[in-house]
């Protein structure tokens, strides 16, 4: 069975609780229950993670290399704006990676409209809430 990894960044263990005026209330676990419902439907596997450590968030991404994974869906929460090191191990995977955002950065902050993991990414999903994720699954299972 093809398997995708949903990797998730820096505080996005909070939502639910953290800005949900911003990033909506269902919990990661929420997001993680739909993306297996759907993941069933579309006979395909996921494996959801999530660290506040940008460099787990490496580490996992040269693992979905190693171990066969399909795809890569990645929610890298402040990384996305910030993380040269980041975008330089997703160069460096040949697997496809989709970015992902609850909310839709280029009607955020300043700072927030620039994805420095964007290039590298096979593409991007944003401004849908928790179904960012379920359409970033759909995508992921058809490449």
């Amino acid at each position: 069975m093809r398997t995708i990894l949903v990797l998730n960044g820096p505080n996005l263990n909070r939502l639910g609780t953290r800005e949900p005026e911003v990033y909506g209330s269902d919990t990661l676990d929420d997001i993680a229950g739909r993306l297996h419902e759907q993941a069933g439907k579309l006979g395909v596997g996921v494996d959801v993670r999530q660290s506040n450590h940008e460099g787990h968030l490496i580490d996992w991404l040269h693992e979905a290399t190693d171990s066969g994974m399909h795809a890569v869906i990645l929610n890298a929460g402040g990384l996305t704006h910030t993380s040269v090191a980041l975008r330089d191990a997703i160069g460096a995977i040949p697997l496809p990676v989709i970015e992902v955002h609850l909310s839709n950065p280029a009607a955020r902050e300043s700072f927030r409209r620039r994805s420095l993991i964007a290039g590298v990414c096979k593409g991007s999903i944003s401004g849908f809430g928790a179904l960012s994720y379920v359409l970033a699954l759909d995508a992921a299972a058809r490449l």
